[in-house]
Parts: structure tokens; C-alpha cells; sequence
């Protein structure tokens, strides 16, 4: 287990330097290409986390902008999008701390229109796929927007963005053993708001 670990960190390592290289030469097309292969990713996750388009679309922008600010940081030897996401959580928090809010939970409150907005997928996902889970899709939504945020954020990390368990807690600072409880609690209560959804 511990091997493949490490030829997969081998086999992403060329590519990982390269984004680094880039970024530290503030290279406009690296940034273009990172944003187009990102944009779906980082925008929906910071809707989830805000629950509101426009305040995810500004927090986008300046991600974006820190990104190019603070590319020189990026080490080439994590994932790039364990990264990205790092910002842009520290923006949500910085956002909730400027609006007084006690703490990132406070901001991740569900919205009054109910159950989470989901931004159109990106294209290359066909309409018969698109129609076949929209329900399943809905009821996911609707469990994951009543879920406490710590849980609601590292289900979607894991499962959305196919973080590893180590990158989560890099991105919210948090220990191993912190997240893996997370992640089984916000799985057994995602669980049963899915069987109460169904009886």
C-alpha cells in the first residue's frame, strides 16, 4: 500500500514542479490553463462552504489573485488543488472574521432557500447522464446542506474533490485522526438524513 503511495507521488511530481515553475514565473498561460482546468471545482466548493453565487464568485476572483500573488509558495510537492483549496478556505474564514462572525461554521450556515445550489457541470457530461442523477443528485444536496458544515466540508473534499485524507487535513488544519472522525461522522449522518429522505 505504502509503495503505491509512493509511485503515485512520483508519477505526480513532474507535474506538480512544473505548476510550480510557472507560478513563480507569474506565467499567464500556466494561470489561464490552471483556471479552465479548476474553475468548476473551486467555484462549487466555495459555494457549498458559503451558500451564496456572489459571495463565491468574488471569493473565486480572489483566490485567483492569490494564487498569483502568492504562487512563489506553492512547493511543487503537494497537489496542486490541495493548495488552491487551502486559499480558499482561508479566504472564507478571513470573510467571516471581517462580517464578526464567531467562527467558519457561522458562515456556512444553509441558505433560507433551502438545499444547496449546484453549478452546471462542466462540459463533456451528457444530458441523459445529467437527467439520471439530477434526483439522486437533489436528495445528495438536500442531506449534505443539512449536515453541520466540519462534516459538510470534509465529504465534499474527500468525495468531490478526491482529496486524500492527509491533504484534507492540510487544507483545514486540522489533525488526522480529526478529519477521519469527521468524515465517519458526516457519513453516518449523511446516511441516515438519506434513509429518513426515502421513508
Amino acid at each position: 500500500m505504502g509503495s503505491a503511495i509512493h509511485l503515485y507521488a512520483l508519477s505526480m511530481e513532474p507535474e506538480t514542479r512544473a505548476v510550480a515553475r510557472g507560478l513563480r514565473r507569474r506565467d499567464p498561460e500556466l494561470l489561464d490553463s490552471l483556471i479552465a482546468q479548476y474553475e468548476y471545482r473551486l467555484y462549487r466548493y466555495l459555494l457549498y462552504l458559503t451558500g451564496r453565487p456572489e459571495t463565491a464568485r468574488d471569493l473565486f476572483q480572489e483566490t485567483w489573485l492569490r494564487v498569483l500573488a502568492r504562487g512563489h509558495q506553492y512547493d511543487g510537492v503537494t497537489r496542486f488543488e490541495a493548495w488552491l483549496f487551502s486559499i480558499a478556505r482561508h479566504l472564507v474564514i478571513d470573510l467571516g472574521r471581517r462580517k464578526q462572525m464567531q467562527s467558519l461554521d457561522e458562515l456556512l450556515e444553509p441558505t433560507e432557500g433551502g438545499g444547496a445550489w449546484e453549478p452546471p457541470a462542466p462540459d463533456g457530461v451528457s444530458p441523459l447522464a445529467q437527467f439520471a442523477g439530477q434526483e439522486q443528485s437533489q436528495q445528495l444536496g438536500a442531506a449534505l446542506a443539512q449536515l453541520l458544515p466540519v462534516y459538510r466540508e470534509v465529504l465534499l473534499l474527500r468525495f468531490q474533490e478526491e482529496l486524500s485524507l492527509e491533504e484534507i487535513a492540510g487544507v483545514v488544519k486540522a489533525p488526522l485522526s480529526t478529519v477521519k472522525s469527521r468524515l465517519y461522522r458526516g457519513l453516518s449522518a449523511a446516511r441516515e438524513l438519506l434513509e429518513a429522505q426515502r421513508s
